[in-house]
């Protein structure tokens, strides 16, 4: 019987490169979205095998919505080997614009709460069956504040948090947590950048790594590793220092400026 994977945001970027990676390795997907139309279209122009995969419409920032796309799954197909908590969403924001802490509730309610929800369906089937892997899609602007970036990279440094802590509660079950920290990816979603974005990456060679990773069960990784060396470098500064570096730096494009 095939493994199988259930990964969120699939519709686009390093969902669906994660999604044809690990169908090309042999796994049947589960793929959650809100724009399943898009799924599809991509799956009939991939050729995909009709009985490999199933689609589930779903909002990650609701929580009663992508729950019960994953207990769907589990009953349409079967509890996965691996779950793929990879949707999320990056909006520029300023503190003194009073909408933008709407932007702020909208990212955590995805990036963080969404992330949790996506789980909460196969941990406890997991712990049973003493076996899974749960990967949470982090990011390198969660490793320290960029200006502009409040609400995503302190979403980004929750993952990471939230993922080691889960990492901890499940050690002695047999099933692991892998945090993957992403840092710059060529998908829609930095297109909009107006920065320069070192060591841009194909989102089909991200996947290559990221399913090295996951095959693996590395606790925490950095792609691509030269990300990793500029985030630990950018760690080590002192406070004074990182501030000079980022000063003038564009900031990323707020609602408004869209």
């Amino acid at each position: 019987m095939p493994l199988l994977i259930f990964i969120t945001g699939a519709s686009s970027g390093i969902g669906q490169a994660l999604a044809k990676r690990f169908y090309d390795a042999g796994y049947s997907l589960a793929l959650a979205a809100r724009r399943t139309a898009e799924i599809h279209t991509w799956a009939q122009a991939e050729k995909l095998d009709p009985q490999r995969f199933q689609v589930y419409s779903a909002d990650v920032s609701d929580i009663e919505s992508i729950v019960a796309a994953g207990q769907q799954c589990i009953q349409a197909q079967g509890l996965p080997d691996v779950v793929v908590a990879n949707a999320g969403i990056s909006i520029g924001m300023d503190t003194g614009v009073r909408t933008d802490l709407d932007v702020m509730q909208r990212t955590f309610a995805t990036n963080n709460l969404g992330l949790a929800a996506t789980f909460h369906p196969f941990v406890r089937a997991m712990e049973q069956r003493g076996s899974g892997r749960l990967v949470g899609i982090g990011s390198v602007a969660g490793i320290r504040g960029l200006p502009g970036h409040g609400a995503y990279c302190a979403s980004k440094a929750a993952v990471i948090a939230y993922c080691e802590s889960l990492r901890g509660e499940l050690r002695a079950s047999g099933v692991q947590v892998v945090t993957i920290c992403p840092g710059y990816i060529d998908t829609p979603l930095t297109r909009q950048n107006r920065y320069s974005m070192p060591f841009l990456m194909r989102p089909e060679v991200f996947a290559d790594k990221a399913f090295d990773a996951v095959q693996r069960g590395d606790r925490y990784r950095v792609i691509p590793w030269q990300m990793g060396w500029v985030a630990k470098m950018l760690r080590a500064l002192p406070d004074a220092w990182f501030d000079r570096v980022l000063a003038g730096r564009p900031r990323k494009r707020r609602v408004d400026e869209a």
